[in-house]
């Protein structure tokens, strides 16, 4: 089994701050960024950043569903990091200062134990595409929602 990885980045013209805070906000602002991959959407605890306990539903294809069960933490300033109790997978949000004064760079990274043999192969080579295609989706819904 190998390592898979999906990264994807954006600028937002809005305060990292801002913008962190909108990330980790899974009561409210969070349930709006999500694209129609994601079903069942809850909060099963917290509600803001670490410490918080979220499920939901990831259809990444339309036969490969996973159903995930995140715990959130904020290990650096800028980080909001969800690691799935159901698997491997861990994606990080890092939040930092953008090119432009005033604007954040969000990159988000997805990391997970792929399979092994031909479907290893296919998942390596497809899975990072279509999971940053989610992000991006993901991404220019919080661009929408922070730069108000």
């Amino acid at each position: 089994m190998a390592q898979v990885e999906a990264t994807t980045h954006r600028e937002i013209a809005a305060e990292p701050g801002a913008v962190r805070r909108a990330l980790a906000d899974y009561g409210e602002t969070r349930p709006k960024l999500l694209p129609a991959h994601y079903s069942e959407y809850e909060v099963r605890e917290g509600c803001e950043g670490a410490g918080t306990v979220v499920h939901w539903k990831l259809q990444a294809t339309s036969k490969r569903v996973r159903d995930c069960l995140i715990d959130v933490t904020e290990p650096a300033e800028g980080e909001v990091v969800e690691s799935d109790r159901n698997s491997t997978m861990v994606t990080t949000w890092k939040v930092a200062p953008g090119a432009a004064e005033g604007s954040s760079r969000v990159t988000v990274r997805t990391t997970w134990q792929g399979a092994g043999g031909i479907g290893g192969f296919f998942e390596r080579t497809f899975a990072p595409k279509g999971l940053a295609r989610i992000h991006d989706e993901v991404l220019a819904k919080l661009a929408a929602e922070t730069e108000k």
